[in-house]
């Protein structure tokens, strides 16, 4: 087994050099640039706790390109490069010339010349790596359609602060699998060696190059990978039982054909019988109550979700500072 499987214990035999290094995807990332990561948020959220002062990235400046809206995205990163003594600039498509018709690759280059990083929301994953593939400064993926890494981070900072290790725990996503949260949830728990189940409706299955991909690194880290159309079968004996809205932004005129499709994959009190007794819910949020998840469940003892909304700010400052420092 890897050092996945012992986050919870000592450090690194040889730290990883982060510095100036992409974050697109958790599949461009080893499983001990991950741990360290993780590592490093624990630290970060510890002297926040404490009070201390934590400036590592005094004078830096990220850009933010938001071409989806967003709240736990813009909010954690600003705080984020505040609290670690930096500044963040927020910027919206319809204020700059990206809006108009100048191309990725020129806005890359001359944003490069500017400021330290760019972190992007956006629609499509190309344009993120044609950001990336011209820009000379660090570029952060805050979410395409495909991958949602920076939530997937905080995801697996959450699972464990609650379990304390990643080893022998089962991870079950219940809904579309074909959608970024159950991607990057999927790199995720192959890279750090935890079991994951994904159930969604025939049509709605995970990208098969990111299956591929995930099945690959967990023979590395002893993770298996189910991939089915039986929330039963996926949910039993669950560690951690997750879940995401039905309709993501941009498939709205799929809203109706989505609800039918998804209504044996709520995660309700009789599904959850089938989890372990002391699983921990999660949910990026924002959240639908009475669609993907009942109220009973999202807002019940089982739920961690604003643990987990916190914990955006604290990976994300990992983040930063590593590829920033």
């Amino acid at each position: 087994m890897s050092n996945a499987t012992n986050l919870n214990t000592t450090g690194f035999s040889k730290q990883p050099q982060l510095s100036g290094k992409d974050f697109l995807s958790l599949t461009d990332y080893q499983a001990d640039e991950i741990l360290y990561l993780l590592e490093e948020a624990k630290k970060l959220k510890a002297l926040q706790k404490q009070g201390k002062p934590h400036q590592y990235l005094n004078g830096k400046v990220l850009g933010m390109i938001f071409e989806k809206s967003s709240t736990r995205t813009r909010v954690s990163f600003e705080v984020g490069m505040l609290q670690l003594g930096g500044h963040a600039i927020f910027l919206s498509p319809r204020d700059m010339q990206l809006g108009r018709g100048e191309s990725i690759s020129d806005t890359a280059k001359v944003l490069s010349r500017y400021i330290d990083c760019i972190m992007i929301r956006t629609f499509s994953h190309e344009t993120v790596k044609e950001l990336a593939d011209n820009a000379t400064v660090p570029i952060i993926n805050g979410l395409t359609d495909l991958h949602h890494p920076c939530q997937a981070m905080a995801d697996l900072l959450t699972i464990l602060e609650h379990k304390g290790r990643f080893s022998g725990l089962k991870l079950c996503y219940l809904g579309d699998g074909n959608n970024n949260m159950a991607h990057s949830l999927m790199e995720g728990a192959a890279k750090v060696g935890m079991d994951i189940s994904i159930a969604s409706p025939p049509g709605y299955l995970p990208n098969g190059k990111i299956i591929e991909a995930s099945i690959k690194a967990g023979k590395q880290t002893g993770s298996t990978i189910m991939i089915t159309n039986d929330p039963v079968e996926a949910i039993k004996d669950a560690d951690v039982v997750v879940t995401d809205v039905w309709t993501s932004m941009g498939q709205e005129e799929e809203a109706a054909v989505r609800l039918k499709a998804f209504q044996a994959f709520q995660v309700n009190t009789e599904l959850c019988k089938h989890a372990k007794k002391d699983y921990i819910f999660l949910h990026c949020l924002p959240a639908h109550r009475g669609e993907e998840v009942t109220a009973e469940i999202i807002d019940g003892p089982h739920s961690v979700v604003f643990d987990e909304a916190e914990n955006r700010l604290h990976a994300q400052k990992a983040i930063l500072k590593l590829l920033l420092e």
